[in-house]
């Protein structure tokens, strides 16, 4: 019988253990860039635009129609990309960039940092600069972490990358209730300058492969709707560029390199 209660002291300390660490390594770091100023997250008091991102991508079914869409509508967004979809599916890449999209990082593989060792994440970062380098001819430095989570280590990359999370997340990698519950929440938060977080693949763990689709279709009604009201777009650069002005300058394409 003391055995028995040694092992179930025993266990409930490896499981506080657990917990602690957890607390420590990825919790509480998260909850302080998402309540802090470590990154571009909450909403702008002077900036007047919102900012569409996506992630996951690239994707070769949905994410040509998002830039087909995007294009309609002269809209430059932000992109983080997957180093292994971005090495497979360069000429994807080159498109969002010569179009004037900006790209950043969501990793080489959607795993989440909380558990990562610091070293792993550090190779998930500096993989994909290598992957976007070699196609584009540059080095990114905007940064976006699977499910928006770090650990505790990931505050030393902040001197190479600029972190990005979002005001607005929509659900739109699920199915369920298809185009219209994606519209209804989009249209609920309709503010001028939220960071706006959607997903052009169904590819990553948690994501149905077809929801891209329904996002898609509620994208179209929205960006028509925001162009009725005269909200503009604008990239996250800009965005962060802008805290302290009142006029959206577009990016010049011709200065991009192709």
């Amino acid at each position: 019988m003391r055995i028995h209660l040694h092992d179930s002291h025993y266990g409930s300390h490896i499981i506080w253990s657990i917990l602690i660490g957890l607390l420590v390594y990825t919790i509480i770091p998260t909850a302080i860039v998402r309540l802090g100023s470590f990154s571009a997250f909450r909403k702008g008091k002077r900036v007047t635009g919102i900012a569409l991102t996506f992630d996951d991508g690239p994707d070769p079914a949905f994410t040509p129609q998002l830039l087909d869409l995007l294009k309609l509508h002269g809209i430059q967004a932000t992109f983080f990309i997957l180093g292994a979809k971005a090495e497979k599916y360069p000429e994807i890449i080159r498109r969002m960039h010569a179009e004037g999209h900006l790209i950043g990082i969501h990793n080489y593989r959607h795993w989440t940092n909380a558990v990562l060792t610091p070293k792993k994440v550090r190779k998930q970062l500096q993989d994909t600069v290598t992957v976007i380098d070699n196609i584009l001819g540059f080095k990114p430095i905007y940064y976006r972490p699977p499910w928006g989570i770090i650990n505790l280590f990931d505050f030393l990359h902040m001197k190479q990358f600029q972190l990005v999370l979002w005001s607005l997340m929509v659900g739109d990698w699920r199915c369920s209730g298809g185009t219209d519950r994606i519209k209804k929440k989009l249209f609920a938060r309709l503010q001028n300058n939220d960071i706006i977080v959607l997903h052009d693949s169904g590819q990553t763990l948690g994501a149905n492969p077809y929801a891209p689709m329904y996002m898609l279709e509620a994208l179209k009604d929205f960006v028509e709707e925001c162009r009725k009201q005269g909200i503009p777009f604008l990239r996250i650069d800009q965005r962060m560029q802008l805290d302290d002005q009142t006029t959206i300058h577009p990016i010049d394409l011709s200065s991009l390199k192709a």
